[in-house]
């Protein structure tokens, strides 16, 4: 990612359209002029567990007719445990399989819609008294395996640090990487999360980790609270963070998530590209 790229293409997760069936929300963002959507494998979202093989072509083919690039995110909430949110995950004392089963169900998606990226987190550790380089071992000794089947189904695997999980944050990211040793495990950045965690500016963050990074996540967002906000509601300043991932070269989809604004999804999306659109414009 060195030569400069014109604009910066803007996605739209469907987790913030949970209310929309996704052919629909799909084509309203195309008409508002997303150039992407970041998919959100859940109960009515082409569900893992329950989709077809023509399923995911129809979605594969209406992607194409509309020209829609596609990233695969795995933040469902209570596909996996209809009693407990993000549960179980990778570091899960029990029932950890599980969630394995869900991330390579997702690579098998991105691969079959043609998505060269699938996102993920940790998660969070069990109240088990367990030190960090134990549970760094296990969440490397659970990423190896899919790190592997992603590489033979050509699909980028991309970490998020998210705040109140085992990786929580880069400096996390970074200790973890140097566990796992392995350059096939690239980076998903929140901007959000970064103005949470991070002491600089997340353009600067952005611009420190642009050889790893291959999705980025944009929310507004004011701190200490990990709330997602819409654009202008938060602290971040948005220009300075669009121009840096112009001058990184950035190819990949930076994606809108409001994942608890699916209520008034239609009048967020416009909002949020009206407010976007210009800053990802090279002037």
């Amino acid at each position: 990612m060195n030569a400069q790229t014109a604009n910066v293409r803007l996605g739209y997760n469907t987790n913030g359209f949970a209310f929309h069936q996704l052919d629909d929300a799909i084509e309203i963002l195309a008409a508002l002029g997303y150039r992407g959507i970041a998919l959100t494998p859940d109960v009515h979202h082409l569900n893992p567990y329950r989709s077809t093989a023509a399923d995911v072509a129809s979605v594969r083919r209406l992607l194409e007719r509309l020209g829609l690039t596609c990233v695969i995110d795995t933040g469902a909430r209570f596909l996996l445990d209809p009693r407990r949110k993000h549960s179980p995950t990778l570091v899960s004392r029990e029932r950890s399989e599980i969630r394995v089963d869900f991330l390579r169900r997702c690579l098998h998606v991105a691969a079959n819609l043609g998505a060269p990226v699938v996102s993920f987190w940790s998660g969070a550790c069990d109240a088990s008294g367990s030190s960090m380089v134990e549970e760094f071992a296990t969440l490397r000794d659970r990423c190896r395996p899919l790190l592997d089947e992603a590489e033979r189904l050509g699909v980028t695997l991309a970490l998020e640090p998210e705040p109140g999980m085992l990786i929580d944050g880069l400096d996390a990211f970074r200790r973890f990487d140097s566990t796992l040793s392995d350059p096939r495990l690239a980076l998903t950045l929140d901007v959000g999360h970064l103005h949470l965690t991070e002491s600089e500016p997340p353009e600067d963050c952005l611009r420190a980790w642009a050889a790893r990074l291959r999705n980025v996540h944009l929310d507004d967002m004011r701190r200490p609270l990990h709330e997602h906000l819409a654009f202008g509601d938060g602290e971040i300043a948005f220009r300075p963070v669009l121009k840096t991932l112009r001058d990184i070269g950035f190819t990949g989809l930076a994606s809108v998530e409001l994942s608890r604004h699916g209520h008034v999804a239609v009048e967020c999306a416009t909002r949020a590209i009206q407010f976007l659109g210009p800053l990802a414009t090279a002037p």
